[in-house]
C-alpha cells in the first residue's frame, strides 16, 4: 500500500521524544498568550521589539489595504510588483549600501531560491556554453561552506542542488580555512570554482554572533563569496536597525549576499535578499520561488517599511530590549548560577553552568509567582552534576538554556507551563542531538517583573523535575 510507512515513522519519532505537535493561540496581549483557554507569560516569540502590535504598524496595514487591497493578485513578474514593494526594496538597498534588494514571502523561500538559482546544473552548463563537455563532466556546480549551525532552510536548499556542501565547526575560522585549503587538492575542483561561505548574523537557536569581518577576510583570500542570513539581527542591530551588516559596516564587497527577514523584530512577515544589481537581476530571472509565487501583499510591504523607519527613528525599544537581556542574565546568574565553582562545577565555555536545587517546591501559576520571589541562590550540591543546565553565552534576545535531552527539555517546559510560563522545548532535529534546550526569547515589552517571574519559575521548575 502506498505510503504505509507514515504512521510507523511518526511512532518512531514519538518514541525518540521528538514528535512535534501544534498548539492553537487564541490571542496575545501585553506578552500574555492564551492557548487552549489557559493564559501564560510568553517568552517564546521572535517579536523582539514588540512591533507586531505597534499602532503605527497596524495603521499602515490598514492604509495599505485601502490602497492596494488584501493581496497582490499576481506574481511579481506579472502585475504583483507594486510601488509599495519597490519602496521597501529601495529602502533596504539604500540602508545596507547595496545596489538592489528583492523581496520574498519568507526567509525559507529566500534561502531556498538563492541556493537553487546559484547552484543549478543548468546555469552551470549555460555559463560553460563554449565547453559543454567540461560542464557535463563536472560532479558539482560549486562549493558551499556552511556553519554547522546554519538554519535548516539554507541547508535543505543547498542539499537539493548539485553543489558540494561542506559544514565547518560553529564560528571556527580555522576549520573553515582548512576546508577551503583542502579544496585545492581535490582533483575535480579548481580555485576558480564558485565558492560560497554562509553564516548567520545572529544564530537563531544559540543567540550568538558570527565573526563576520574576519570571515569576510577568509572569503576574499579564497576568492569566495560570503552570504549572511541576518534574520535575527534585522531590527535589533545597527544604528538604524538594519542588522549585523550595518552594525559592522560591511560593504557589498565584504558580504556580497545579505538575507534578512521581517517576521522577527520588524513585526510583519516576508524577507529580502540584497546584493549587486547583477545578482538581483539574476534572481528575478532564475529564482523560481520568486518568479512563480504570488508577491507578498502590498499592505504588508507598507507596514514593513513603516516599522523599519520607526525603528530607525526611535531607539527606545532597542534600548529596552538590551536592558532586559542584561537584567535577565544578571538575575539568572544571581539566583540560579553558581557563585563559586569547583572542578566539577566549572563555567562552560558557552556560559553559566547551573545546577538544580535539592529543595522541592510545589507548582504555582504565574500570578502567584509574581507575589513571591526567591531571594537567595539555589543550593549548589555537587551530587547533582548530572542535572546541570547551561545558559548559553548570548547577549541577544535569544537566551537558550541547554538541557541535553529531549525528555528533560519537555519536562522543564511542562513544569514552566504549570507555572504560567510559555517556553516550548527545542529538540533535534532543530538543534543537534544532545543539545536540546529551552529557547527563551526576550522582548522590549517585557517588564522587569515579568523577568523576575520567569527566573523564579525556572528555579521552581528545575526543582520539580529532579
Amino acid at each position: 500500500m502506498a505510503f504505509d510507512w507514515l504512521e510507523a515513522r511518526l511512532s518512531e519519532r514519538a518514541q525518540q521524544g521528538y514528535l512535534r505537535k501544534r498548539v492553537c493561540q487564541q490571542y496575545e496581549k501585553d506578552n500574555i498568550i492564551c492557548i487552549d483557554g489557559e493564559h501564560y507569560l510568553n517568552f517564546a516569540s521572535n517579536d523582539y521589539l514588540g512591533m507586531r502590535h505597534h499602532e503605527g504598524v497596524l495603521q499602515s496595514w490598514v492604509e495599505g489595504l485601502a490602497q492596494f487591497g488584501g493581496g497582490s493578485g499576481a506574481s511579481p513578474l506579472v502585475t504583483g510588483h507594486t510601488q509599495a514593494h519597490l519602496a521597501l526594496e529601495a529602502y533596504i538597498a539604500d540602508g545596507l549600501n547595496r545596489d538592489a534588494a528583492l523581496l520574498f514571502n519568507s526567509g525559507f523561500a529566500a534561502n531556498q531560491a538563492l541556493c537553487m538559482a546559484l547552484f543549478s546544473r543548468d546555469n552551470h552548463q549555460g555559463a560553460n556554453h563554449q565547453n559543454p563537455s567540461a560542464a557535463a563532466g563536472s560532479k558539482h556546480t560549486g562549493e558551499i561552506f556552511a556553519d554547522r549551525l546554519m538554519h535548516a532552510s539554507f541547508l535543505e536548499g543547498a542539499m537539493a542542488t548539485k553543489a558540494k556542501l561542506r559544514r565547518f565547526r560553529h564560528n571556527d575560522l580555522a576549520h573553515l580555512s582548512n576546508l577551503l585549503a583542502n579544496l585545492l587538492n581535490k582533483a575535480d575542483t579548481t580555485n576558480n570554482s564558485d565558492k560560497l561561505i554562509v553564516t548567520e548574523g545572529v544564530f537563531s537557536m544559540d543567540g550568538d554572533s558570527a565573526p563576520l569581518r574576519d570571515m569576510a577576510g577568509v572569503a576574499k583570500q579564497n576568492k569566495a563569496w560570503l552570504m549572511v542570513d541576518d534574520a535575527h539581527g534585522m531590527g535589533v542591530l545597527g544604528e538604524n536597525g538594519l542588522g549585523s551588516i550595518e552594525a559592522q559596516a560591511l560593504s557589498q564587497t565584504d558580504v556580497p549576499i545579505v538575507m534578512g527577514t521581517f517576521g522577527k523584530a520588524v513585526g510583519t512577515a516576508g524577507a529580502f535578499i540584497a546584493g549587486s544589481q547583477a545578482l538581483i537581476d539574476y534572481l528575478v530571472n532564475f529564482a523560481k520561488h520568486y518568479v512563480y509565487s504570488t508577491a507578498m501583499p502590498p499592505a504588508q510591504a507598507v507596514a514593513t517599511l513603516y516599522s523599519l523607519t520607526h525603528i530607525a527613528a526611535d531607539s527606545s525599544r532597542t534600548d529596552a530590549l538590551n536592558h532586559n537581556v542584561a537584567y535577565f542574565r544578571e538575575r539568572f546568574s544571581a539566583q540560579i548560577g553558581s557563585a563559586r565553582r569547583s572542578n566539577d562545577d566549572s563555567e562552560d565555555e558557552n556560559g553559566y553552568t547551573l545546577k538544580a536545587s535539592s529543595n522541592k517546591a510545589s507548582s504555582t501559576k504565574a500570578s502567584s509567582i509574581k507575589a513571591s520571589t526567591i531571594k537567595k541562590p539555589l543550593n549548589q550540591d555537587s551530587s547533582n552534576t548530572h542535572h546541570a543546565l547551561v545558559l548559553a553565552n548570548s547577549h541577544s534576545a535569544i537566551q537558550p538554556i541547554i538541557v541535553g535531552s529531549p525528555e528533560r527539555a519537555l519536562a522543564l517546559s511542562d513544569a514552566l507551563k504549570a507555572r504560567g510560563i510559555w517556553i516550548p522545548a527545542i529538540r533535534y532535529p532543530t538543534v543537534p542531538k544532545g543539545e536540546d534546550r529551552l529557547r527563551i526569547t526576550l522582548s522590549a515589552t517585557h517588564t522587569q517583573q515579568d523577568i523576575d517571574v520567569l527566573v523564579d519559575a525556572i528555579a521552581l521548575a528545575m526543582e520539580s523535575t529532579l
